[in-house]
Order: C-alpha cells, then structure tokens, then sequence
C-alpha cells in the first residue's frame, strides 16, 4: 500500500490531481464549519444541537452534510440536493424515450442531461434552503445581530445557503473531471469520516464502556474483508469467438469471458436509497411544528418501516442501475457482430435472455447483501443507542468502502498506464 502511495506521487500528472483532490476536501470542510450571515454563538445553539442530536431524522441528515447542519454552515445543505436531482433524472430517463434517447448521444447528450441536473440542483436547494429557515426559527435562533429587517436577514441566510450548494456541486464536478475518483461520493466518505472523533468519544462517555466500544470498532474492521470480497466478485460467462478469415489471416478462434459483477451498482443503491428515505424528512422541516408530519419523517428515517423500505429500495435501486450499465440486448447484439458466442446458446434473442437471467440470479444476493449490511446495524443501534454504530453503520461503511475502492481502482488503471505498481497484486 504505502508502495502505492509512493508511485502514485511519482507520476507529476497524478500528484497535481491528488493534491487537487485533497485541496478541494479540505476546502469543503472548512465550510462546513464557516457559519451563515449572522448565526448566533456556540453557546445560543445549545438548543437547537440537542434536538437535533435527538431527533432520529434530523440526525441523519446531519450526519450526511458532515455536521454542518448542526453549525448552520454555509454547506449546511449537503450533497443531498445534488443527489436527489440524479436520482430524479435517472428516472425521468425510464419515464420519458426523448430523455433517455438524449443520454445515450454520447458526450454532447450527457452534457445536457448534466445541465438539466444541475437546474434541478438548484431548485431543490432553494427548497431545502427554505426549509431549514423554518427548522432554524422552530428552534428559537434569531438573526438579529445582523441588524437588517428580519425579511432581509431571511433571504441573506436562505441565498447563503443556496450558494453553498452550488459550490458543493462545483467542487464535486471539478473533483470528477480533474481530480481522482467520483467528486460527490469523495465528499460523501468525508462526511461520514468527518464524524468518527466524535462518535467515538459520544460512545464511550455515553455508555461508560470502553470494551464495547473497541469490540464495536473490532465488528466494523472485520466487515470490511467480506465487503471488499463481494465488490470484486463476479460470475464470469465464458464466451467463444468463431474463426474466421479476413484477407490472408485467420482472426478468431480465442476464447475469453463476459464478467458480470456481484455487485454491478456499487454505493449507488445505498446512497440513492438514503436519499429517498430522508426525502420526506427534508420535506418535514417547512412544518416543525405539524405533529403528524413530524411523525411519518421519524418513521421512515428510523424503525421498521424504515427498515423494511431500506431493503426494498437498496435491491429495486441494485436491479435499476445494473438494468442501466449493463445492457443485454446490446451486449448480445455486439457479441453477435464481433463473432462471438456463448457455448451452448444461440445467437440473438437467446443469448440476450441467458445474460439478462445471469444478471437477475447475480445481482440479487449481492443487492441482498448490501440491504441486509445496511439495515441490521440500524436494527442494533434502536436497542443500544451507540452513536459509534449510528454513524458507522453498515451503509456507512459499504459507502466508505466502496468509494476507497472505485479510488483506488481510479489510481491504480493510472499507475499502471505509466508503468508503476499499483496497489493490488
């Protein structure tokens, strides 16, 4: 590993996109902790911090923005809004053909469906912005040290936060396009990373039990080996190419395989999941003080239902988005042009339907794998209350992990590209 590291800055081309990465991370934090326009002290926020600490919803969605929310931070929104404009997308693509057709145009498509994300972004930030005005003023928090009318002080802090989201959204594509890895999932791990000091003090001064803590740490590290299996696990198809003469040479005749991941989608199921289920509870925040909306928010944020719908949503996600990589007809179409064929099935139609059903039979245990991880530590956490397990639960973790992965994958095909040692043997 630490070979990896040192040949990773050996390369100029990508030490810059290293040092760009992590320049842009640091820059982030340092606005989760830059307040809003006329925040009150610390100390006036004690309220508020403790209702959000004990609220399950409102801890959650605190958790993802890395703590800014708690410190009304101008990056108090998040990644979510940017999240959920993906997710809505990628969906308007399987409900509207003109927008599905437009993602498949290449680079130009893509850049407009990029643009229509980023609209999206914005106004659901302006939404969420509003939102969380309310949430403020449900807590008692003034602006009024800023001595403007109140109406004013109201746009100046919605308006901060709504450029704190567009700037989220720039530094994660900026991340994506010149720096090393997936910009949004990069800030996403450290968000949750962001969290670990103080869970782990929360959990020993809130037990009194530092065996429980470490046995806890102990359980999370021993997840990892079997959460790093089942990423790089995958069902291979054995695929034959027909010989064939072409000119005077004869090309074909090898034999090689079509891979097929256990785990096709990555984070993406957990992470669009999260976003859904927590959809209502940014919703909630117009109404503090409405009873029944308060209600269904916790509900679908913590318990069984929200337990239940984790499970339904992670697999129905992992089948979605693998539906969308991984395309049978045209792969079987390709196959089919290239002279390949599956030994023992039929060119064409066949072959489509022997992939499509591979797919179905791998992505499921490994969808149910990643629902189960997710889910359980939340089941542990109801009846213990450990805020080590709260904050790096299963879907932490599978995301932690699975962005450690997708980066190191990303440095690794670079590495080897120059002709360095990579990471993995």
């Amino acid at each position: 590993m630490l070979k990896g590291i040192a040949n990773a800055f050996r390369v100029p081309e990508l030490r810059q996109k290293l040092l760009l990465t992590a320049g842009i991370l640091l820059l982030y934090r340092f606005g989760a902790y830059l307040p809003v326009p006329g925040a009150p002290f610390k100390d006036m926020l004690s309220a508020y911090q403790a209702g959000l600490s004990s609220g399950g919803a409102m801890a959650v969605l605190n958790l993802f923005s890395g703590g800014a929310l708690s410190r009304m931070s101008v990056f108090s929104l998040g990644i979510m809004p940017y999240i959920t404009a993906q997710i809505i997308l990628q969906l308007l693509q399987v409900v509207i053909p003109s927008l599905g057709e437009l993602a498949k145009e290449g680079e130009a498509g893509q850049r407009k469906v990029t643009q229509y994300t980023r609209y999206l972004t914005i106004g659901l930030a302006l939404l969420n912005a509003i939102g969380y005005l309310f949430l403020f003023k449900s807590y008692g928090v003034s602006f009024s040290n800023m001595g403007i009318p109140a109406m004013l002080e109201n746009v100046i802090v919605v308006f901060t936060m709504l450029v704190g989201a567009v700037v989220i959204m720039w530094l994660g594509e900026v991340i994506t396009q010149r720096g090393v890895g997936n910009g949004m999932s990069l800030i996403i791990f450290a968000n949750i990373m962001s969290g670990l000091p103080t869970s782990l003090i929360s959990s020993v001064t809130s037990t009194g039990n530092v065996a429980l803590t470490l046995v806890t740490l102990a359980i999370i590290v021993a997840i990892i080996p079997i959460i790093v299996y089942v990423e790089r696990g995958q069902r291979r198809i054995p695929v034959q190419y027909a010989k064939r003469v072409v000119g005077r040479k004869m090309m074909g005749g090898q034999s090689t395989y079509l891979p097929i991941k256990v785990n096709t989608a990555g984070v993406v199921p957990i992470i669009f999941a999260s976003a859904i289920l927590y959809l209502p509870v940014q919703l909630a925040v117009f109404f503090p003080t409405v009873g029944w909306v308060q209600v269904v928010a916790n509900a679908l944020s913590a318990g069984w239902v929200n337990w239940v719908l984790s499970v339904v949503l992670i697999v129905a996600f992992a089948y979605f988005y693998s539906s969308m990589v991984f395309n049978p007809t045209e792969t079987a179409d390709q196959l089919r042009k290239q002279g390949g064929f599956i030994p023992g099935v039929r060119p064409g139609a066949a072959t489509a339907a022997y992939i499509k059903s591979t797919i179905d039979h791998v992505t499921l245990p490994g969808a149910l794998f990643m629902a189960v991880l997710a889910v359980v530590p939340t089941i542990i956490f109801w009846f213990t209350g450990n805020s080590l397990i709260q904050a790096f639960g299963g879907t932490s973790v599978l995301i932690m992990v699975g962005v450690a992965m997708d980066t190191l994958s990303s440095i690794e095909s670079q590495l080897k590209m120059h002709n360095y040692e990579g990471f993995f043997k």
